[in-house]
């Protein structure tokens, strides 16, 4: 693309151009607009790290996710006049939409085995995964490394998580695949989706009402009571299952590729990291997060005014938090654009901050460093082509969704 010039400079992330390749914008607004109205929208952007960081870390009700944390461009077009209120108790969003307690009460729901401890005890059915995809892969010689290695891998997990069979993997990965899709000038229409996700989700709490007892993520949800006393029925306890059926699925493997394929366009820095795979890949794998993470912003809505950069943001405004350029930002991260696999990483935003902080950030970082280190372990070299990887538009994801290999 054409690199915006400052004079002529303007940001709107459903912009085609934008969606193409929104790092020259980053640079343009941590440059010189720290705080960026898009009058559009009625949305400020805000694209430093320590900005996004302070902003992340409020949690006094000064922002909310009523509106949700990846409003669509219709969503975004009917400006606010005044503080929105809560969404209706039913039907039931999903919980992001909601501030403390029912975010904080429903999240538990869902949390139990993506915590430390029981993500500690997945290492090695992700490793055993990540073998039969290199058994099955590496004799075909090419393939696509985000769909067909990383991405079915994360699929299984999250099929096995929820209580899905594993045969379903595939179908799954493809389904959240064309949800993330966006047509320039809309931004990702979550609702439409919805329905897809749906067919999955809604017959795991089907069962668990109908046998208790062996699927506790979605028992939990059952027995789940709103402040007024009610529950959820079937399509709203499926709903709150949204965060893992979609996070679980397709971070990873646009991580895990491109990581891989940075690794393997610097010889000097994979031969670094073969010396020792174990000591070295969580390392590089920190990088392969800054670098490669996909979800561009989310956005919150603000309920209170604060002022940042000597500018009031009024309730009902909204802001969106540029995550992506806050990974760039040369202020934490000198040289940023360069690929660094042992660069020294004491904050990271890619997933997030404060109250709204991936879930699923453990199993997360242990599906990367397995998937890198199975791979170390049994390529010696591998080569991407590039003009075949495709990095589909998107307002909010901005990854690979295929990086064709040949081994």
């Amino acid at each position: 693309m054409t690199s915006p010039t400052l004079q002529a400079f303007s940001y709107d992330p459903f912009d085609p151009a934008v969606m193409a390749d929104p790092l020259p914008y980053y640079r343009i607004l941590r440059d010189h607009h720290p705080v960026y109205y898009i009058d559009k929208w009625d949305t400020y952007a805000l694209s430093r790290f320590d900005d996004v960081w302070r902003v992340l870390e409020i949690n006094d009700g000064t922002f909310v996710a009523s509106e949700g944390t990846l409003p669509a461009a219709t969503v975004l077009a009917d400006h606010n006049d005044g503080p929105v209120p809560d969404p209706p108790l039913h039907p039931m969003p999903f919980h992001a939409n909601f501030d403390a307690p029912i975010y904080d009460t429903v999240r538990r729901c869902t949390s139990a085995p993506l915590r430390p401890r029981s993500v500690s005890g997945l290492a090695d059915r992700v490793r055993q995964l990540a073998g039969e995809r290199l058994d099955e892969l590496l004799p075909r010689g090419t393939f696509d490394l985000t769909q067909d290695y990383g991405g079915i891998v994360a699929a299984s997990m999250v099929c096995e998580l929820l209580g899905l069979p594993v045969e379903l993997a595939g179908e799954v990965l493809g389904t959240v695949n064309a949800g993330s899709m966006a047509q320039p000038g809309s931004g990702v229409e979550v609702a439409k989706a919805r329905p897809g996700y749906l067919e999955y989700l809604v017959p795991i709490i089907e069962r668990s009402r109908a046998v208790p007892g062996e699927n506790p993520i979605a028992d939990n949800l059952i027995a789940y009571r709103l402040p007024d006393g009610s529950g959820f029925s079937d399509v709203e306890a499926a709903t709150q299952l949204l965060g893992i059926f979609i996070g679980g699925t397709e971070t990873v493997p646009k991580i895990v590729a491109h990581g891989l394929w940075e690794l393997g366009s610097h010889p000097d820095q994979l031969a670094e990291v073969r010396a020792d795979l174990e000591a070295a890949v969580p390392v590089a794998r920190e990088e392969m997060i800054r670098y490669c993470a996909p979800a561009q912003w989310f956005a919150r809505t603000v309920r209170k005014p604060i002022t940042l950069h000597d500018t009031t943001i009024r309730p009902g405004q909204r802001i969106i938090t540029l995550l992506a350029s806050a990974n760039r930002d040369e202020r934490e991260y000198p040289d940023p654009e360069r690929f660094i696999w042992n660069r020294p990483i004491e904050r990271l935003l890619a997933f997030g901050r404060g109250q709204h902080f991936c879930l699923g950030v453990h199993l997360a970082r242990l599906e990367i460093t397995v998937l890198v280190t199975e791979w170390l372990k049994r390529v010696d070299d591998w080569r991407i082509d590039p003009a075949a990887a495709l990095r589909p538009p998107s307002s909010f994801q901005w990854g690979y969704n295929s990086v064709p290999v040949e081994v």
